[in-house]
């Protein structure tokens, strides 16, 4: 498995960057300042990121696991360390998606971290994109479920979902069962 550090870690890099409080947050001269504005600090256990924008950072997938509410164009300090970092590659399939039915949420993780158990389809960006977009469409309205025969929609949700992280088929394909004859 590759190494990163404060050379390559932005590189087609995929990462989960937890945020940290300023006031925890002692280092004061930056050791690199992007275009963007964003400052890095780096430390021989990682970096930290002082930035306003999360989500996509040039040809790499960089998540910010906020404390609270993070709102875009806010100034947040995001610390992760060097075994955080893993590969990104836009058409490989590295990707794998989590869902949690009580909070209604939906996310994506790489395979190469150590929460995933083999189970979950993996997946290219552009797929675990579509594929996300279904399923909050799944768990947040009930449109797509006009035709369908069902008794329960949250059972009928949940079923649908795990058809989508589990196997192959697409939302249209998975509908079709559950079409009334």
């Amino acid at each position: 498995m590759k190494t990163y550090h404060q050379n390559n870690f932005h590189k087609h890099t995929f990462c989960l960057w937890k945020e940290v409080s300023q006031a925890d947050f002692e280092l004061q001269k930056s050791h690199f300042k992007s275009k963007s504005g964003s400052e890095y600090f780096f430390t021989e256990e990682g970096v930290y990121r002082m930035s306003n924008h999360w989500g996509r950072a040039a040809n790499c997938r960089w998540r910010l696991v906020s404390q609270g509410n993070y709102k875009s164009q806010h100034t947040i300090v995001g610390f992760a360390k060097w075994t955080d970092f893993y590969p990104n590659d836009e058409t490989a399939k590295l990707f794998f998606i989590q869902v949690d039915f009580e909070q209604k949420s939906v996310d994506f993780y790489h395979k190469n971290m150590p929460l995933y158990d083999g189970k979950a389809i993996l997946r290219n960006a552009t797929e675990t994109a579509k594929t996300i977009k279904n399923i909050k469409q799944v768990l947040n309205e009930e449109d797509w479920a006009k035709y369908l025969v069902y008794e329960d929609l949250e059972e009928l949700r949940m079923e649908i979902v795990e058809q989508l992280v589990h196997s192959n088929l697409n939302f249209n394909e998975i509908k079709k069962t559950f079409y009334s004859i």
